[in-house]
């Protein structure tokens, strides 16, 4: 049965990348969730989307050179609604300590495409095995030399190439590198790639998806993942 994520947790009813949105996810019953890390300027892994914190928090300036203190005490949820202004921008650990206890699988997408960020693939690991997740845990990036970084480190953890455009055979590709999954993009999505993949024991994982016709598609196709802003209307989609 194709497996539902939450992208950034369930972000159509909670401020992306928020405990808020990873709490609605787990209520909700989702399969699993999709959320982004970068790091702060000293070096803790925390949970955001964009690289600037203007969108978000209404801020100039960059994760990457604002200190975990200063992230900390940012309001990354007003922006959404003003009832979530209690939210900041949460470390990887608080998010993994949330979903510890849920039967989630955990989709961590490391935000690595502008920005490199010395000791992330480190710090990540470190966390993902200190809380025993490793089984539940899989590591996509648009940067594939992160993610090569992760199976050195880590040969453990699953790795998921993320693909924005066609590729011709990306399953070859996804083998090539000892990956376990392919994240593409929906309209890159065709029988022939979900058959290929699986015929290596790769995993289909498309996003981003929230309109019930492509969804059904993509379910029709086989894939075995679909992450979706609005998580609850495609469980129903796929249970209905």
């Amino acid at each position: 049965m194709v497996k539902i994520f939450a992208h950034r947790g369930y972000s159509a009813v909670a401020p992306e990348n928020t405990l808020a949105a990873f709490k609605k996810a787990i209520e909700i019953g989702a399969d699993g969730v999709e959320f982004d890390v970068q790091a702060s300027r000293d070096g803790v892994p925390v949970v955001i989307h964009d690289e600037s914190l203007e969108r978000s928090a209404g801020r100039p300036g960059l994760v990457k050179d604002s200190t975990l203190a200063d992230l900390s005490n940012l309001d990354v949820g007003s922006w959404f609604d003003g009832s979530f202004s209690a939210e900041r921008i949460p470390q990887l650990s608080e998010v993994l300590e949330l979903l510890r206890p849920s039967t989630l699988f955990i989709n961590i997408e490391l935000k690595t495409r502008r920005f490199p960020y010395p000791g992330l693939v480190d710090s990540a690991v470190r966390i993902v095995r200190e809380l025993g997740l490793q089984e539940r845990v899989v590591v996509s990036a648009f940067n594939h030399h992160t993610l090569a970084a992760v199976k050195a480190l880590a040969p453990e953890l699953a790795c998921a190439v993320l693909l924005y455009e066609q590729m011709l055979e990306p399953w070859a590709y996804v083998a090539q590198h000892g990956f376990q999954a392919l994240h593409p993009v929906e309209h890159a999505v065709t029988d022939t790639l979900v058959a290929e993949c699986h015929a290596r024991g790769q995993a289909v994982r498309a996003w981003t998806v929230d309109e019930r016709e492509p969804a059904l598609a993509l379910m029709a196709m086989g894939v075995d993942g679909i992450v979706t802003n609005e998580p609850e209307k495609m469980l129903a989609w796929r249970d209905g």
